[in-house]
Protein backbone atom coordinates (compact mmCIF):
# COMPACT_ATOMS: atom_id res chain seq x y z
CA UNK A 1 0.00 0.00 0.00
CA UNK A 2 1.31 3.44 -0.89
CA UNK A 3 2.37 5.65 2.01
CA UNK A 4 1.11 9.23 1.93
CA UNK A 5 2.86 11.97 3.91
CA UNK A 6 1.33 15.44 3.99
CA UNK A 7 1.72 18.76 5.75
CA UNK A 8 -1.17 20.64 7.36
CA UNK A 9 -0.75 24.40 7.69
CA UNK A 10 -2.77 27.33 8.95
CA UNK A 11 -2.47 31.10 8.97
CA UNK A 12 -1.81 32.30 12.51
CA UNK A 13 -1.05 35.49 14.40
CA UNK A 14 -4.15 37.06 12.88
CA UNK A 15 -5.90 38.03 16.11
CA UNK A 16 -8.05 34.94 16.55
CA UNK A 17 -6.42 34.04 19.86
CA UNK A 18 -6.64 30.30 19.18
CA UNK A 19 -2.96 29.68 18.42
CA UNK A 20 -2.23 27.75 21.63
CA UNK A 21 -4.82 25.16 20.60
CA UNK A 22 -4.44 25.31 16.82
CA UNK A 23 -0.65 25.23 16.36
CA UNK A 24 -0.24 21.82 18.09
CA UNK A 25 -2.54 20.36 15.41
CA UNK A 26 -0.34 21.61 12.55
CA UNK A 27 2.95 20.64 10.96
CA UNK A 28 3.59 24.12 9.53
CA UNK A 29 2.18 27.59 10.11
CA UNK A 30 2.11 30.93 8.30
CA UNK A 31 2.61 33.89 10.61
CA UNK A 32 1.09 37.27 9.75
CA UNK A 33 3.93 39.77 9.63
CA UNK A 34 2.38 43.22 9.58
CA UNK A 35 0.86 43.68 6.15
CA UNK A 36 -2.74 42.80 6.94
CA UNK A 37 -2.21 42.31 10.68
CA UNK A 38 0.43 41.24 13.14
CA UNK A 39 3.09 42.94 15.26
CA UNK A 40 6.29 41.88 17.01
CA UNK A 41 4.36 40.58 20.03
CA UNK A 42 2.01 38.38 17.97
CA UNK A 43 4.86 37.14 15.79
CA UNK A 44 7.08 36.13 18.69
CA UNK A 45 4.16 34.53 20.50
CA UNK A 46 3.34 32.39 17.44
CA UNK A 47 7.01 31.54 16.88
CA UNK A 48 7.39 30.34 20.48
CA UNK A 49 4.33 28.09 20.16
CA UNK A 50 5.57 26.71 16.84
CA UNK A 51 9.01 26.05 18.28
CA UNK A 52 7.58 24.23 21.31
CA UNK A 53 5.37 22.07 19.10
CA UNK A 54 8.00 21.41 16.39
CA UNK A 55 5.90 23.17 13.75
CA UNK A 56 7.63 24.67 10.70
CA UNK A 57 7.44 28.46 10.49
CA UNK A 58 6.57 30.55 7.46
CA UNK A 59 6.01 34.23 6.73
CA UNK A 60 2.52 35.30 5.67
CA UNK A 61 2.98 38.66 3.93
CA UNK A 62 0.21 40.55 2.19
CA UNK A 63 -0.72 43.76 0.51
CA UNK A 64 -0.09 46.48 3.13
CA UNK A 65 -3.79 46.94 3.81
CA UNK A 66 -4.91 46.26 7.39
CA UNK A 67 -8.21 48.08 6.80
CA UNK A 68 -9.34 45.30 4.44
CA UNK A 69 -7.31 42.54 6.13
CA UNK A 70 -5.37 42.08 2.91
CA UNK A 71 -8.37 40.61 1.16
CA UNK A 72 -8.88 43.28 -1.51
CA UNK A 73 -6.77 44.45 -4.42
CA UNK A 74 -5.22 47.85 -3.78
CA UNK A 75 -3.49 50.40 -5.96
CA UNK A 76 0.23 50.11 -5.25
CA UNK A 77 3.34 50.45 -7.39
CA UNK A 78 5.59 47.47 -8.07
CA UNK A 79 8.38 49.13 -6.10
CA UNK A 80 6.14 49.82 -3.11
CA UNK A 81 4.85 46.25 -3.11
CA UNK A 82 8.35 44.80 -3.36
CA UNK A 83 9.58 46.95 -0.47
CA UNK A 84 6.57 46.18 1.71
CA UNK A 85 6.81 42.42 1.19
CA UNK A 86 10.56 42.44 1.79
CA UNK A 87 10.12 44.39 5.02
CA UNK A 88 7.33 42.12 6.24
CA UNK A 89 9.35 38.95 5.70
CA UNK A 90 12.47 40.55 7.16
CA UNK A 91 10.57 41.50 10.31
CA UNK A 92 9.47 37.91 10.88
CA UNK A 93 12.96 36.64 10.05
CA UNK A 94 14.42 38.89 12.74
CA UNK A 95 11.91 37.50 15.23
CA UNK A 96 12.88 33.96 14.20
CA UNK A 97 16.54 34.79 14.66
CA UNK A 98 15.79 36.19 18.09
CA UNK A 99 14.07 32.91 19.05
CA UNK A 100 16.81 30.83 17.39
CA UNK A 101 14.54 29.10 14.89
CA UNK A 102 14.78 28.80 11.12
CA UNK A 103 12.16 30.22 8.77
CA UNK A 104 10.98 27.45 6.44
CA UNK A 105 8.71 29.11 3.88
CA UNK A 106 6.73 32.07 2.60
CA UNK A 107 3.02 31.97 1.83
CA UNK A 108 1.37 35.14 0.49
CA UNK A 109 -1.95 36.12 2.04
CA UNK A 110 -5.40 36.81 0.66
CA UNK A 111 -5.68 39.01 -2.41
CA UNK A 112 -1.94 38.87 -2.98
CA UNK A 113 -1.97 35.05 -3.02
CA UNK A 114 -4.85 34.99 -5.48
CA UNK A 115 -3.40 37.67 -7.77
CA UNK A 116 0.08 36.12 -7.90
CA UNK A 117 -1.55 32.86 -8.98
CA UNK A 118 -2.78 34.43 -12.22
CA UNK A 119 -0.84 37.66 -12.82
CA UNK A 120 2.70 37.47 -14.21
CA UNK A 121 3.90 40.82 -12.87
CA UNK A 122 2.70 40.14 -9.33
CA UNK A 123 4.15 36.64 -9.43
CA UNK A 124 7.52 38.05 -10.47
CA UNK A 125 7.49 40.51 -7.56
CA UNK A 126 6.70 37.79 -5.03
CA UNK A 127 9.47 35.56 -6.39
CA UNK A 128 11.96 38.44 -6.52
CA UNK A 129 11.27 39.17 -2.85
CA UNK A 130 11.74 35.55 -1.80
CA UNK A 131 15.08 35.52 -3.64
CA UNK A 132 16.30 38.22 -1.25
CA UNK A 133 16.41 35.68 1.55
CA UNK A 134 18.20 32.38 2.13
CA UNK A 135 18.23 29.90 -0.74
CA UNK A 136 16.36 27.11 1.05
CA UNK A 137 13.30 29.27 1.74
CA UNK A 138 10.30 27.57 0.12
CA UNK A 139 7.25 29.20 -1.45
CA UNK A 140 3.76 27.80 -0.82
CA UNK A 141 1.80 28.14 -4.08
CA UNK A 142 -1.33 26.80 -5.79
CA UNK A 143 -0.91 23.98 -8.33
CA UNK A 144 -0.98 25.17 -11.93
CA UNK A 145 -0.45 28.81 -10.94
CA UNK A 146 1.68 31.41 -12.67
CA UNK A 147 3.61 32.08 -9.47
CA UNK A 148 4.55 28.38 -9.29
CA UNK A 149 6.00 28.48 -12.79
CA UNK A 150 7.87 31.75 -12.19
CA UNK A 151 9.34 30.38 -8.96
CA UNK A 152 10.47 27.11 -10.52
CA UNK A 153 12.07 28.95 -13.44
CA UNK A 154 14.01 31.02 -10.87
CA UNK A 155 15.06 27.94 -8.86
CA UNK A 156 12.88 28.82 -5.88
CA UNK A 157 11.66 25.58 -4.26
CA UNK A 158 7.86 25.40 -4.37
CA UNK A 159 5.40 23.46 -2.24
CA UNK A 160 2.00 22.96 -3.83
CA UNK A 161 -0.82 23.96 -1.51
CA UNK A 162 -4.51 23.09 -1.47
CA UNK A 163 -7.29 24.13 0.89
CA UNK A 164 -9.12 21.80 3.23
CA UNK A 165 -12.01 24.12 3.94
CA UNK A 166 -12.61 25.89 0.63
CA UNK A 167 -14.40 24.82 -2.53
CA UNK A 168 -12.80 25.28 -5.96
CA UNK A 169 -13.90 26.71 -9.28
CA UNK A 170 -13.07 24.70 -12.41
CA UNK A 171 -10.01 26.89 -13.08
CA UNK A 172 -8.72 25.82 -9.62
CA UNK A 173 -9.29 29.27 -8.16
CA UNK A 174 -11.06 29.38 -4.81
CA UNK A 175 -14.78 30.04 -4.78
CA UNK A 176 -15.30 33.61 -3.57
CA UNK A 177 -16.10 33.98 0.11
CA UNK A 178 -19.18 35.93 -1.03
CA UNK A 179 -20.57 32.71 -2.52
CA UNK A 180 -22.72 30.58 -0.15
CA UNK A 181 -20.75 27.43 -1.06
CA UNK A 182 -17.30 28.95 -0.57
CA UNK A 183 -16.58 27.26 2.76
CA UNK A 184 -16.56 23.60 3.74
CA UNK A 185 -17.87 23.42 7.30
CA UNK A 186 -18.79 19.74 7.58
CA UNK A 187 -16.18 17.23 8.82
CA UNK A 188 -17.35 14.45 6.47
CA UNK A 189 -17.22 16.71 3.43
CA UNK A 190 -13.82 18.05 4.43
CA UNK A 191 -12.37 14.58 4.81
CA UNK A 192 -13.72 13.47 1.41
CA UNK A 193 -12.42 16.67 -0.18
CA UNK A 194 -8.92 16.24 1.23
CA UNK A 195 -8.79 12.47 0.67
CA UNK A 196 -9.62 12.95 -3.00
CA UNK A 197 -6.87 15.52 -3.42
CA UNK A 198 -4.28 13.35 -1.66
CA UNK A 199 -5.06 9.93 -3.10
CA UNK A 200 -6.69 10.69 -6.47
CA UNK A 201 -4.82 13.96 -7.11
CA UNK A 202 -8.08 15.50 -8.22
CA UNK A 203 -10.69 17.85 -6.79
CA UNK A 204 -14.44 17.98 -7.35
CA UNK A 205 -15.19 21.59 -8.20
CA UNK A 206 -18.42 23.58 -7.94
CA UNK A 207 -20.85 22.01 -10.41
CA UNK A 208 -19.39 18.54 -9.94
CA UNK A 209 -16.54 18.82 -12.46
CA UNK A 210 -13.35 17.00 -11.47
CA UNK A 211 -10.00 18.64 -12.13
CA UNK A 212 -6.47 17.33 -11.57
CA UNK A 213 -4.62 18.91 -8.65
CA UNK A 214 -1.41 18.24 -6.76
CA UNK A 215 -0.61 19.31 -3.23
CA UNK A 216 1.61 18.26 -0.38
CA UNK A 217 0.53 20.95 2.09
CA UNK A 218 -3.10 21.52 3.02
CA UNK A 219 -4.33 24.74 4.61
CA UNK A 220 -7.06 25.00 7.18
CA UNK A 221 -8.01 28.61 7.81
CA UNK A 222 -7.32 29.62 11.39
CA UNK A 223 -10.08 32.25 11.28
CA UNK A 224 -12.71 29.63 10.42
CA UNK A 225 -15.14 29.44 13.36
CA UNK A 226 -14.86 25.64 13.38
CA UNK A 227 -11.12 25.54 12.69
CA UNK A 228 -10.10 23.72 15.87
CA UNK A 229 -12.76 21.02 15.68
CA UNK A 230 -12.27 20.46 11.95
CA UNK A 231 -8.47 20.33 12.22
CA UNK A 232 -8.61 17.77 15.02
CA UNK A 233 -11.21 15.65 13.23
CA UNK A 234 -9.25 15.74 9.97
CA UNK A 235 -6.00 14.72 11.67
CA UNK A 236 -7.68 11.80 13.40
CA UNK A 237 -9.36 10.54 10.24
CA UNK A 238 -6.24 10.80 8.12
CA UNK A 239 -4.19 9.04 10.79
CA UNK A 240 -6.76 6.25 11.01
CA UNK A 241 -6.21 5.34 7.35
CA UNK A 242 -2.43 5.62 7.50
CA UNK A 243 -1.91 9.08 6.01
CA UNK A 244 0.96 10.67 7.95
CA UNK A 245 1.14 14.33 8.90
CA UNK A 246 4.64 15.64 9.38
Amino acid sequence: MKTYIIDINADVGEGMGNESRLIPLLSSCNIACGGHTGDEFSMISAIKLAKTNHVRIGAHPSFPDPDNFGRKLISISDKELFTSLKNQIHTLLECCDQQKVVMHHVKPHGALYNLAAKDQATAEIVVAVVKQFHASLKLYVPYGSIVAEVAKADNIPVVYEAFTDRNYNTDLSLVSREHPNALIEDADKMFSHVYEMIVDQSVTCIGGVKRPIKASTFCIHGDHHKALDLALELRQRLHSIGIEIQ
